[in-house]
């Protein structure tokens, strides 16, 4: 804002030295209403000194990181809600609050009896597979069963003409998450319409389930597998039959998967391909010699964590029923990184505390504005996207606003940090300056928002906006790591703001004075300013692209192999 303080200022001198040009009077008008245009939308009302403040409550030691589940997050999100409530904001989640509860059940496993074996061989707990839920002993041949989801609507049956009893079903997807292209609104009436796949498997005889998980799983797991096989966490189904307990299950890995689909009528690599789409391939038995048993022992119990969501209602009677969505994710990793000395609270200032909180000044500034956007605004800080995404894919599954009436997502997760002068650190080469932001997903779906975002951007703070990432061949697969691919997902076009991986990439030392909170100040009034005007357009951004599938491959920082070598 200082920059174009500056250049109204020295437009003004100009027009005394001058005589003022056609072209220069339309800029001076053109400045002049942009002026008038930010006051009418209270823009001012975001500072650093505000976000400053925000931030340091949100990520100081007190909030233990905000693990999913934590007391820290819990706290985080009350602070949000206690905000959102005195500021006049419409709750939007469950029972007229703040929250949209969503229910985690802790499988602890007993590795004294937890044991899995396959064709002779004894797999290894935590890198051939994770228990996913249950409790027993089961030994049957296997068949491959889709999704494991039956749909009427949607024509899925996962046991389409074979027959399964008795047998172990391998299904494509993550534990208790509908399948690709599938909504609340697809489901119908429970045990007639729509079962999922562990009360889908029971009423069929299946004796035991083996996942092959998507890719937020499998990317969680290459991040924190050794968490993972701790806490034994999975997002219960929101509908599951009441009083249906699990079958005895695990989650295996891409080589595993391999070793059970070879030779088999499909490779796991083309089923996890086509899982990525809408069309899979029907069920079969597999070769009868291929048998599994599974000695799985869990203790279980339910514990609640929750996303906060909030609305802010429009203007116009008509446009007022469809939503700009905004969107970050307030859960960070707790003490699940290494240790900096005595160190061991992982603060996530960066991630996402910086979204969180330019979440929060965007939406007091919507407050105090004098008027108000024609467009409802849709506010959800996401749980549990640093355990593959839980919260934005709950909420996207389980929507408290219709899904379809949201007209574009905005999602902002890392805004706060900035590479400085001289900076020859390699873990910060990616690192973007005190102007400049990467923009990612703004073309990959819809031609207009990228025009969009980009039209707003050089109109008012110019921004360097970094298209580096918007790419669908982009090997680092930003595209597909935060909460907006779920929105995507449901065709939803979106917008993801990005600074960078940098050297406090989930380690102690994203704390909150390292933030550049002038850097937040621009990024965040920029985006602001961006909802503003998709929420004022008069129709809703057109989608002229199929979404991008990307095929799960190298992870920055990680293993660079793919997911399923060698096919």
């Amino acid at each position: 804002m200082r920059r174009f303080l500056s250049a109204l200022v020295l437009a003004s001198l100009l027009v005394t030295i001058s005589p003022a040009t056609y072209a220069q009077r339309s800029l001076e008008k053109s400045k002049k209403s942009t002026a008038s245009i930010t006051t009418q939308r209270a823009t001012d009302a975001i500072t650093a000194s505000q976000m400053m403040s925000y931030l340091t409550f949100i990520a100081s030691d007190e909030m233990e990181g905000r693990d999913t589940p934590s007391r820290g997050l819990d706290l985080t999100a009350k602070f949000l809600a206690m905000n959102l409530g005195r500021w006049g904001f419409k709750p939007a989640g469950d029972n007229n609050s703040f929250f949209q509860r969503i229910d985690l059940r802790r499988d602890r496993a007993d590795s004294g009896q937890t044991k899995v074996e396959y064709l002779g061989r004894t797999l290894t707990s935590g890198t051939d597979y994770l228990p996913a839920g249950g409790s027993g002993t089961v030994t049957g041949q296997i068949v491959f069963a889709g999704t494991g989801w039956f749909l009427k609507s949607k024509e899925i049956d996962a046991y389409k003409g074979i027959n399964p009893t008795g047998k172990i079903a391998v299904i494509f997807g993550t534990p208790n998450m509908p399948p690709h292209g599938v909504s609340r609104a697809d489901y119908g009436k429970q045990g007639e319409e729509f079962m999922n796949p562990n009360d889908y498997a029971r009423s069929k005889g299946v004796i035991g389930l083996i996942y092959v998980p998507d890719f937020q799983y499998l990317a969680n797991w290459q991040r924190n597998r050794s968490r993972i096989m701790e806490r034994g966490l999975t997002v219960v189904d929101k509908f599951q039959a009441p009083g249906s307990s699990p079958l005895p299950s695990i989650v295996i890995s891409p080589e595993v998967a391999n070793s059970l689909f070879a030779g088999e009528l499909q490779s796991a690599a083309a089923i996890f391909n086509a899982a990525q789409g809408s069309t899979l391939p029907d069920p079969f038995v597999m070769n009868t010699q291929k048998t599994i048993t599974m000695s799985v022992t869990n203790n279980s119990e339910i514990i609640p964590t929750q996303n906060v969501v909030a609305v802010w209602e429009g203007s116009d009677p008509v446009l007022k029923t469809e939503y700009v969505a905004l969107g970050a994710h307030y859960d960070h990793v707790g003490r699940g990184c290494p240790p900096a000395g005595e160190d061991t609270i992982c603060n996530g200032a960066d991630d996402d505390g910086s979204g969180t909180t330019a979440l929060l000044s965007m939406a007091e500034a919507l407050a105090k504005a004098p008027t108000r956007p024609k467009r409802s605004i849709l506010f959800v800080w996401h749980a549990g996207e640093e355990k593959g995404l839980w919260g934005s894919r709950y909420f996207t599954e389980y929507p408290t606003v219709p899904i379809n009436q949201i007209v574009t997502q905005l999602n902002i997760d890392m805004i706060g940090r900035s590479k400085k002068e001289g900076d020859t650190n390699p873990r910060n080469r990616e690192l973007t300056g005190p102007d400049g932001v990467y923009v990612i997903g703004s073309t990959m779906m819809s031609t207009e928002l990228g025009e969009l975002v980009n039209t707003v951007n050089k109109s008012f703070l110019n921004l360097t906006y970094d298209t580096k990432y918007d790419d669908p061949n982009d090997p680092n697969r930003f595209f597909s790591r935060s909460d907006h691919y779920n929105y995507a997902r449901k065709g939803i076009p979106i917008i993801f703001f990005f600074d960078g991986v940098h050297e406090d990439y989930h380690r102690p030392g994203d704390t909150a004075e390292k933030i550049d909170y002038v850097k937040m100040e621009k990024i965040t009034r920029t985006i602001y300013m961006t909802l503003w005007e998709v929420a004022n357009r008069p129709t809703r951004v057109k989608v002229d692209k199929p979404l991008p599938q990307q095929r799960f491959g190298a992870q920055k920082a990680h293993s660079s192999s793919c997911v399923f070598c060698g096919d």
